[in-house]
């Protein structure tokens, strides 16, 4: 069963549509309304949404910003933009955005409908039920074309040694059509761990088995990278795999302040759908981006160092190199070491939220950005560290103020709303009664 989120700023027909899901029959468990950018996002934060249907112009917040928000919350979030205009600059930025389908108001009921299932039936890929059943069904289903052995020999040697790399690279495009134009690169690491990771259950595997698995993550890879984003990912050992992400000058300008969040956000979806798919963990090491196809070497140690983190961290897997001072510690740090730079991140970000915590649109990247480090390790550090998530902190700064300013002023339920950083008086009160089991009016009384 399925989670939708339907955000539009007009009610009637943000109504519309929900009246319409909850009567097609189609296998949805909750459907949840909101009338801006802000009331979605604490949906996005606090419930298992599987798919955001948006109006594209919302005022304050639109569809595309929202859209990039739910992807940094959550990077597998499906997505269907609706519109009032039949824009290309729209169009053409949303599907680069991953979003599955963009409609036109006035929206034909039955199109609406068929592009929901459509987008729900993709997702619905049953998971296998073991490790034998997992091992059998890729027997059958993966007819294993490998990589030619030369251009994985080529790609690899081009990433760990910088002599040759201009002749490597015509050669890898003139004989296997491989193209590393750039001029800016990254690099990513995913190393997989069939043996069993946290939450997984030990498993032994037969001959083959391995390099089976390896070829079916690769192909996941590959699939998940294909549509959006130039790339080019090969085998580095028995259990890692390499991708090398590129972006022309124009896409690179695009990108603008959010390239960081469009690496975390492909590791992230990276590891989710390796472990969705074929039962088994991984963690994802993540260089930084340069210029220049020379850097390849030094873009390949940053995200095998990225990955040394994961002794550290053994229950996070999604590491970026940028997130760590390095320069620091000439050596591989030590768990004091580690464990003070954590404490000083996530105090830093505490002060932050304290002085912006009633900020209309406070984000989680907002927080990451001006902590320099990413979002998705920042709240990593922020949950180990206090035990709550980033957002819950948020919310319970602003639910203790509107209540001091319930008990002890005159205020009225739309100042304090304003005062506290929520769009909407009925937004606040729904957020305050889950929060303190009581409506504010209720609490005054």
């Amino acid at each position: 069963m399925y989670t939708i989120l339907v955000v539009d700023d007009e009610p009637l027909i943000c109504k519309g549509l929900c009246n319409l899901l909850a009567a097609s029959g189609i296998d949805i468990q909750t459907i949840h309304m909101a009338h801006n950018g802000y009331e979605a996002l604490d949906y996005l934060r606090a419930e298992d949404i599987d798919l955001l249907v948006t109006d594209i112009q919302m005022g304050t917040m639109n569809g595309i910003e929202l859209m990039q928000q739910a992807k940094m919350i959550k990077p597998w979030i499906e997505t269907i933009i609706i519109s009032a205009h039949e824009t290309f600059q729209y169009a053409q930025m949303a599907l680069r955005l991953g979003a599955k389908d963009y409609l036109i108001k006035p929206l034909n009921g039955d199109q609406f409908l068929d592009s929901v299932r459509n987008v729900l039936l993709k997702m619905r890929k049953p998971e296998p039920a073991g490790q034998d059943e997992l091992i059998a069904g890729l027997r059958e289903h993966f007819h294993m074309a490998e990589p030619l052995p030369q251009s994985v020999e080529w790609l690899n040697r081009l990433v760990a040694d910088p002599r040759g790399t201009i002749e490597l690279a015509g050669k890898l495009e003139a004989k296997h059509g491989i193209r590393l134009a750039g001029p800016y690169f990254s690099m990513l690491r995913i190393k997989l761990n069939w043996d069993g990771g946290p939450g997984d259950s030990k498993r032994k595997l037969v001959s083959g088995d391995g390099k089976l698995l390896q070829y079916a993550a690769l192909n996941i890879t590959n699939e998940l990278l294909n549509e959006q984003r130039s790339h080019t990912a090969f085998y580095c050992s028995d259990q890692e795999i390499g991708v090398i992400l590129q972006w022309n000058e124009e896409q690179y300008e695009e990108a603008g302040a959010d390239r960081v969040n469009e690496l975390d956000m492909i590791g992230r979806s990276l590891n989710f759908n390796i472990h969705k798919f074929l039962g088994i963990s991984s963690m994802v090491g993540i260089s930084q981006i340069m210029k220049g196809i020379e850097y390849l070497n030094v873009l390949n140690e940053q995200s095998n160092k990225a990955l040394q983190l994961s002794g550290q961290h053994p229950d996070h897997f999604v590491f970026y190199y940028g997130d760590f001072n390095w320069s620091l510690y000439p050596k591989q740090p030590s768990e004091e070491e580690l464990s003070a730079q954590t404490s000083m991140i996530v105090d830093k970000a505490k002060t932050y939220i304290h002085e912006r915590y009633a900020q209309k649109g406070l984000t989680l990247h907002e927080v990451a950005h001006n902590n320099h480090v990413s979002p998705n390790y920042l709240s990593y550090l922020f949950k180990k560290e206090t035990g709550i998530n980033l957002w819950e902190y948020v919310i319970k700064l602003r639910m203790e103020e509107s209540r001091r300013l319930l008990l002890q002023t005159d205020l009225r339920r739309y100042e304090i709303s304003e005062r506290v950083g929520y769009e909407s008086p009925e937004h606040f009160s729904k957020i305050f009664k889950k929060y303190f089991g009581i409506s504010p009016s209720e609490l005054k009384k």
